[in-house]
């Protein structure tokens, strides 16, 4: 029975580690771009008060924004040239209302002089990514982090060419580093199949270096900006050069040449043993997109034919995708009776907006996405599991991240192993204006139990609490010295020796305790962000 789809799939973009140079990305008029959760602020109200008067009256919106809308500066080169017949002043009255009419905290929008040089010039893709900046709320979270981090704008063209496409130009490669400042410790924490870096030998656990004859441990400005142009190339068919370290060995110098490298999704999906010999299934799942729904349908039935007890799922390296496939994942792994009449999560919008807040389900059956239409609609195949293992580390984002809230919110056991998860807790709907599309987080998501709480991430604690961001589990690093799958890597044996002691074993790597690992900075220097593309640090929302 095919199911159709309305309308096209809604993108979003939830970014994952920060982008360079900008705040991130961008798109097309309409596509809602979804985070996962609520604030988790101290004191702050979570969604805008329409009672309340933006802080900003001397410089708040002068009207609608569809007052202003499509009236683009003649400089503005991101606009199409029949466009361009209005003024920077024009567009940032957009902007300003289009903040009043859309974003989750319109009440605490700073009070913001468009007319300053910062938010003017010739550049007017500079000036208005300025302006938009400063009109972020300037809130904190629990830990200090400012509460909108993830508000973005991004040339729509780039952003449309960026989000459309399920291919990605780079070598294969999911980069890992302990500091963004030196000593970095860079390493190749993932290894596509089948990609460059396969085919030249790369292995997880490699050291960078250097890249192009930089070190990796470089201090200057254009050293961090030839890091991440040999790190993320831009295009395929670009070459460069590296030297890696394996295991404390010689320098291996090598060159890889950028290729559109199609991820798969579901590496790996194998029947492993608790130390005590319980039967356990080991699920390697790096994106929410499209080709891994019969990937994950096909693991689970296996697991299920297999008659596994415990399920350990790997989401460390997933930053998102398609919100459908995180609630039939919840859905295989918790079964119809945990989850029936059961709500995956609730999306609301501030309290202007509250007619538009919407409920996705815990869905039972499959889709098969061919274009925007299901095309089979069977029954998934459940585990019906009371508990279930999470891997994860701070690229654990988004849809990922609903998945650990939402099984929480139907009483599922979640034992969390790793790390800090990066907390993507809001959503944003792409709008274009004049050539930028713009990001500034419109809802909010919450479970079954009404929790979203969780902006500074998800974090394992030794017990946990229902309702809170602290989910029971153990701190352990991601263990580069092993592959992953190997029993012996930190993170999956905690897990299965949790699941036979009910607490977190004592793990080592290569002789030594292992520790949660940090990204914080080193002895100084520019920092280095590691990027990752925006279009795997997602959520698209298809209404089934």
């Amino acid at each position: 029975m095919m199911m159709t789809m309305r309308g096209a799939a809604m993108l979003v973009a939830a970014l994952g580690l920060a982008l360079s140079g900008c705040g991130g990305g961008g798109g097309s008029s309409g596509s809602p771009v979804l985070g996962t959760g609520s604030n988790g602020d101290s004191g702050a109200p979570v969604f805008g008060n329409p009672s309340t008067p933006p802080t900003n009256s001397s410089y708040g919106p002068a009207g609608p924004s569809s007052s202003f809308a499509q009236q683009c500066a003649p400089g503005n080169t991101l606009a199409t040239a029949n466009l361009r017949t209005a003024s920077l002043t024009a567009e940032k009255k957009w902007l300003r209302a289009y903040f009043d009419e859309s974003y989750l905290w319109r009440d605490q929008v700073p009070s913001v002089d468009p007319s300053l040089a910062s938010y003017s010039g010739s550049d007017a893709y500079a000036a208005m990514d300025n302006y938009f900046e400063a009109l972020k709320t300037p809130t904190t979270t629990d830990t200090g982090q400012r509460r909108d981090r993830f508000s973005f704008t991004y040339p729509t063209a780039d952003w449309v060419a960026l989000s459309g496409s399920g291919i990605e130009a780079g070598y294969g490669i999911e980069w890992k580093l302990a500091s963004t400042t030196p000593p970095r410790q860079i390493r190749v924490a993932y290894v596509e199949a089948g990609s460059p870096a396969e085919r030249a030998g790369i292995m997880r656990g490699d050291l960078l270096v250097t890249a192009d004859d930089t070190s990796a441990d470089t201090t200057t400005s254009a050293g961090v900006d030839t890091l991440n142009a040999a790190l993320y190339p831009s295009q395929a068919n670009a070459t460069h050069s590296f030297s890696f370290t394996r295991a404390g060995g010689d320098p291996i110098a090598l060159s890889m040449t950028s290729a559109s490298v199609t991820r798969t999704p579901v590496p790996m999906a194998t029947v492993v043993t608790t130390p005590l010999g319980t039967k356990a299934g080991y699920l390697l799942f790096n994106d929410h997109n499209a080709p891994s729904e019969a990937q994950l349908i096909a693991a689970v039935s296996n697991f299920k034919t297999e008659g596994v007890k415990e399920l350990v799922l790997d989401l460390r390296y997933n930053g998102g995708g398609y919100l459908y496939i995180a609630s039939e994942l919840a859905t295989m792994i918790a079964g119809t009776t945990a989850t029936a009449g059961k709500t995956f999560e609730t999306l609301k919008y501030n309290a202007k907006r509250s007619a538009e807040n919407v409920a996705t389900p815990f869905y039972t059956t499959s889709c098969i996405l061919v274009g925007n239409n299901c095309t089979q609609e069977q029954a998934l195949p459940t585990l019906n599991l009371s508990r279930v293992y999470v891997l994860a580390q701070s690229g654990t984002c988004s849809a990922s991240e609903s998945v650990i809230n939402s099984l929480r919110g139907v009483g599922v056991d979640v034992v969390l192993v790793g790390g800090k998860t990066c907390g993507k807790p809001y959503g944003f709907t792409a709008k274009d204006n004049c050539g930028i599309s713009y990001f500034p987080i419109e809802f909010a998501g919450v479970n079954a139990q009404g929790f979203g709480d969780y902006a500074d991430g998800f974090e394992p604690t030794a017990t946990g609490t229902a309702g809170t961001r602290f989910v029971k589990g153990c701190t352990v690093a991601d263990d580069l010295n092993h592959a992953l799958g190997d029993t012996n890597e930190s993170m999956l044996a905690s897990a299965l020796g949790h699941a036979d002691r009910g607490s977190c074993p004592v793990v080592t790597g290569s002789g030594t305790t292992v520790h949660a690992q940090s990204a914080a900075n080193g002895e100084g220097g520019v920092p280095l962000i590691l990027k990752r593309n925006p279009a795997r640090s997602n959520r698209i929302w298809l209404p089934r």
